[in-house]
């Protein structure tokens, strides 16, 4: 691979990263103005819930699609996961 097409890539995945970041601050920040309204104006009625969920969705269809299927894990999660039980078995061993 030529370090143009490495940089193109990195390029692509720094824009993808900058672009989710982007948008969950935004759903944190509008998320937070819209339950202040809604205890003010509605406290009875929390509608603000379908909007949190609605968004919510679309946040993390594009965390998968940023992160990959390791989103929740990590990559190294398994090896991590393995040395730690090999680690505690090897002291718990007489």
């Amino acid at each position: 691979m030529t370090d143009n097409l490495k940089y193109d890539e990195a390029r692509k995945r720094v824009k993808a990263l900058k672009g989710f970041y982007t948008n969950l601050f935004f759903y944190v920040i509008v998320n937070i103005f819209l339950l202040i309204i809604n205890l003010i104006t509605t406290p009875g009625n929390l509608w603000v819930l379908w909007v949190v969920f609605g968004w919510g969705i679309g946040i993390a269809l594009q965390a998968f699609s940023v992160f990959g299927k390791n989103v929740v894990l990590g990559s190294d999660w398994e090896d991590r996961k393995i040395k730690e039980y090999m680690d505690k078995n090897k002291t718990n061993s007489p």
